[in-house]
């Protein structure tokens, strides 16, 4: 504190002159502890002259951790975006380029462009990738101080890079390229090094994304033969019966063809000419044309815009518009809609999320749910996650749940208690899991006369706009999970005496840690809130994983005992898909690093 308020005192040149000595003294002790009392105490005068906010200690305490490469668990509304300011300008004034990764574009923009004024009085740079970037954007982005992205962006890059190199990615080889003076290879890269990584949602970014491998991939040549053997192999799952031909495995999203399933295959298939001779191929196309029309479904995987399949992702709820499925998945789904097929892709490089934040020289990062998979985050990253205090404490209350027999019965409670709200002047934020139930619900908002707004894959361009109103006096919004990690809803004046942000959650989602999320939104830094559930007995994560208990439920009477044991056993599927998330990842990792010491055992990475 001395330190602080000493530097209060200086005029905007004698604090230059500190930054400069300071910049000095960290280059060649960035790990001294004085020196980064020094720069914490620096970084927290500059936010303050530049956006007239000061760290509070809770944050300071999480800046310690992240800096030290632990994972810092603060609550939500706790200020983790602040939080990140102070490791990312302390290393990068100690000459350590730093990169903050989050979860999604909007954040990393809204981050990168908020606290920009911060890092410039400091005498950093700052740069942004998007998913819009050019490659020279991108490379000029890198080569600044602190970049801020997402951590999808920053791994395919890496990737990109890595191509580059083909068979020759060895650090030797690189390094004899330099001594030649060969800037070639050095032109044709985008990042500069893996050195220091600031993680926000930690447990999304290292955990949650990384059940599925990142795949960069050529196209070929539309074919249209190849366009006609997938209709075929919708033709063929369309002569499908669940249960007799297939299983769908909700809890894994996975398919399995049964004996009479492979054999009504071979005899459909039989007619069909040269290119269904192959016994395993048409197996697995039809599988995946199965997949396509069972597992696979518009406006909620995917939505259907300006003749294209954008794929949704699970866990942000937001649209991806350069991403494909792979091995003639996507071009299945095109067809399905009637969409014009694209060609297929060909896998050129693939890498799993954990591989690539492994190669990190330092990691930190912060979430507000760490707790529930501390044990994996230090199995598979060597992390500990460190609980930091709150600034001030929560008045956000739990009012309970209601379990509706049937969804049309849902949304008409929803519904109910949204205009009740609404006419207190409360804003009320209501969580659905799809874009279609948000536009369902939103049709009986309408229907109800109740103004309201929604946020969903379809209206990504206008999430700031939507956010920004969201807690207006009276405002109401529907949003998927799209409003849930890192969205800030500021409160209007009238709106803390009123009671605060109330929070509806429709349906739970497969992790209880996106639940804790999406409440989270409410009762931030102190304020009042108020979060409830109102689901149904037809919910996707009752009947899909679980019918026969489903079943028993609906059969007794609604009671407040009967919604107790209903959300009991949405909580226990969510801990067995828990359960299951891990071991699909522990399973990748161990594949991804199988397939690493095999190519390099082959002279390959």
């Amino acid at each position: 504190m001395e330190v602080g308020a000493a530097l209060e005192t200086l005029n905007d040149e004698e604090f230059d002159d500190h930054v400069a000595r300071l910049r000095l003294e960290l280059l060649t002790r960035p790990n001294a502890t004085a020196a980064l009392v020094d720069a914490f105490a620096a970084i927290q005068e500059a936010a303050y002259r530049t956006i007239g906010q000061r760290p509070y200690p809770s944050q300071l305490f999480g800046a310690i951790a992240v800096y030290h490469g632990e994972i810092a668990e603060m609550q939500t509304g706790e200020g983790k975006t602040l939080t990140a300011v102070l490791p990312a300008a302390a290393a990068a004034l100690a000459g350590i380029p730093v990169h903050v990764l989050t979860v999604n574009d909007y954040l990393a923009a809204r981050d990168a462009e908020n606290l920009g004024p911060v890092y410039r009085r400091l005498g950093l740079s700052v740069g942004l990738v998007v998913q819009d970037s050019s490659r020279e954007q991108r490379r000029a982005a890198y080569a600044c101080d602190v970049v801020y992205c997402s951590n999808k962006e920053i791994a395919f890059d890496y990737m990109r890079d890595s191509l580059v190199f083909g068979h020759s990615d060895h650090a030797l080889l690189r390094h004899a390229a330099r001594l030649k003076c060969d800037e070639t290879m050095d032109r044709a890269l985008t990042l500069r090094g893996l050195h220091f990584a600031i993680v926000d949602e930690a447990d999304s970014v290292l955990l949650d994304e990384a059940r599925t491998p990142l795949v960069i991939s050529g196209t070929n040549q539309r074919n249209r033969q190849e366009t006609k053997i997938y209709a075929q192999a919708l033709e063929i799952a369309d002569a499908m019966e669940e249960e007799v031909h297939f299983h769908v495995r909700t809890l894994t999203r996975q398919l399995e063809m049964t004996a009479l399933g492979e054999t009504r295959t071979d005899d459909l298939a039989a007619s069909l000419g040269p290119a269904w001779a192959g016994r395993m191929r048409r197996r697995e196309l039809v599988r995946s044309a199965l997949v396509a029309r069972h597992l696979l479904n518009q406006d909620a995987h995917y939505l259907v815009r300006d003749d294209k399949i954008i794929i949704i992702d699970d866990n942000t709820g937001r649209p991806m518009p350069d991403r494909n499925w792979e091995q003639g998945l996507h071009q299945l789904v095109e067809i399905k809609e009637g969409v014009t097929p694209t060609a297929t892709w060909d896998p050129v490089a693939r890498m799993t999320l954990q591989r690539f934040f492994r190669m990190y020289h330092h990691i930190g990062g912060m979430t507000g749910t760490a707790r529930e998979v501390a044990g994996e985050l230090w199995g598979t990253y060597d992390l500990v996650a460190r609980k930091i205090p709150t600034n001030r404490a929560s008045r956000l209350e739990y009012l309970g749940a209601i379990v509706a027999d049937s969804i049309t019965e849902k949304w008409w409670r929803v519904k109910e208690r949204a205009v009740h709200l609404q006419a207190q002047g409360r804003p009320v934020l209501i969580g659905t899991n799809t874009v279609g139930a948000s536009e369902q619900l939103s049709e009986v908002l309408t229907a109800a006369g109740c103004v309201h707004r929604v946020l969903n894959a379809r209206q990504d361009r206008q999430e700031a706009d939507i956010i920004a109103e969201a807690g207006a006096q009276g405002a109401v919004t529907i949003a998927t999970n799209m409003a849930g990690r890192g969205t800030d809803i500021i409160l209007a004046d009238t709106v803390r005496d009123a009671g605060g942000l109330h929070i509806i959650l429709t349906e739970l989602h497969e992790s209880a840690r996106l639940d804790r999320q999406f409440f989270g939104r409410a009762g931030r830094q102190g304020d009042p809130g108020t979060y409830e559930i109102i689901a149904s007995l037809e919910d996707e994560i009752l009947v899909r994983n679980v019918p026969r208990i489903a079943a028993r439920l609906a059969a007794m009477a609604e009671s407040d005992y009967r919604a107790r044991v209903a959300i009991a056993v949405m909580r226990f599927v969510q801990w067995r898909m828990g359960r299951l998330h891990t071991r699909t990842r522990a399973d990748l990792l161990r594949m991804d690093e199988y397939e690493a010491t095999s190519l390099a055992f082959a002279g390959r990475n």
